[in-house]
């Protein structure tokens, strides 16, 4: 594990801030904050999921107050998918540090590469949304916090306690000795998706909002996203406020497979109206739309299962394929007992993903929750080797 020192030194040699030094504040030392001034032009950069993973950070749910009688079968959910996942890499988990040694014992030793429970209070599973967005450039990685506030849902009926997973990002970052750049926007890595080119999808609804960065145009957020993420070009789609936790999370909705490639949710038979015509729209932004490279994008469609022949119910019950993690060597997606979308699921992931094993679990108590496995992971990326 790098020290904060070594990580600040390997700031410094990349050339102290290949983000704006706005970006940064006070995250840095005095000295890479003078050290700014002579900066070269490389930029760090929220880089692809896909690309190679350095371990995978989860959060182990922590609240019957959320959960109620659920929190028993969702804390199993979550110790499957590290189970899965550490077959490919390592596992992290953040744990309240009385609830600790439940999370080992329930998680055991992790299939191949491990799972290592650490004691940092957290409130619930969401680490994808509460934890540091990383950036990466040649011999650096930082740790963006992007201020997590609950989805700013205080006063509605999905509020719920978020003041431990709020402070967690920075004591992440700091037991792992990973500078931390305090974004000057509101938002969560699951409203963030990105090619690792400079190009970043994201929904309006998520973002642009009253209830994260109120009095912020369109492109007073765009512009704090990109000088925060080291991105060149946004593509807005307007998603849909209001009606989930998350006001459409991007990545429920549209993710990128490769630069210029971007698979998109369909929802199956028997989906609302209402997520069909976001899914019409986001259809009708992405084909006009060009990415920071200037190419179109290709399109694959990953249908939704019919939701009259699921396992899970509910109307924030999320059925959405489109909701997979990739790791080192493998896609983590679900199932949901429709065994015809199920396959047809494996099939278009295994087709976009070749390298890769396609690994189905059934994540029906925490799809139950209005979330899936990319939203209860976060990866660490591979430092890229310095220039």
């Amino acid at each position: 594990m790098d020290t904060p020192v070594t990580s600040r030194r390997r700031l410094l040699q990349f050339g102290a801030a290949a983000l704006p030094l706005a970006a940064f504040g006070a995250a840095l030392p005095a000295v890479a904050r003078a050290a700014t001034a002579d900066a070269g032009s490389a930029t760090l950069r929220m880089p692809a999921e896909e690309g190679q993973h350095v371990r995978t950070f989860m959060a182990w749910p922590a609240l019957s107050s959320v959960w109620g009688n659920s929190l028993g079968a969702v804390r199993r959910d979550i110790a499957n998918v590290a189970d899965a996942i550490s077959r490919y890499e390592p596992v992290v988990m953040l744990a309240r540090p009385e609830q600790a040694a439940d999370a080992r014992y329930s998680c055991g030793a992790g299939a191949y590469y491990g799972i290592e429970v650490i004691e940092i209070s957290n409130d619930d599973l969401w680490i994808r949304d509460f934890g540091p967005t990383f950036v990466v450039g040649p011999g650096a990685i930082a740790g963006v916090d992007t201020n997590f506030n609950g989805w700013g849902k205080t006063g509605t009926s999905y509020a719920q306690p978020f003041a431990n997973d709020a402070a967690a990002a920075a004591t992440l970052l700091g037991q792992y000795g990973v500078n931390r750049i305090q974004a000057s926007f509101v938002g969560e890595g699951g409203s963030l998706e990105t090619d690792g080119q400079g190009t970043l999808l994201a929904t309006v609804s998520s973002l642009v909002n009253s209830n994260r960065n109120p009095g912020k145009t369109q492109d007073q957020v765009e512009q704090a996203v990109k000088a925060a993420l080291g991105i060149d070009k946004v593509i807005w789609v307007p998603g849909l406020a209001g009606q989930d936790i998350t006001d459409c999370h991007i990545d429920c909705l549209a993710r990128f497979t490769a630069p210029g490639k971007v698979m998109l949710d369909k929802p199956g038979p028997g989906a609302d109206s209402k997520w069909v015509a976001v899914y019409e729209e986001t259809k009708r932004v992405l084909q006009s739309a060009t990415d920071a490279q200037g190419r179109q994008l290709t399109i694959t469609e990953l249908p939704g299962p019919d939701r009259r022949n699921i396992r899970g119910s509910g109307k924030d019950f999320l059925s959405s394929y489109t909701n997979y993690y990739t790791v080192n060597g493998a896609v983590i997606a679900p199932q949901f007992g429709d065994s015809a979308a199920d396959g047809v699921a494996y099939s278009i992931l295994q087709a976009a993903y070749p390298g890769r094993n396609v690994v189905q679990l059934n994540i029906d108590n925490i799809a139950s929750g209005g979330g899936g496995i990319h939203c209860g992971t976060q990866s660490q990326p591979a430092v890229p080797p310095a220039a």
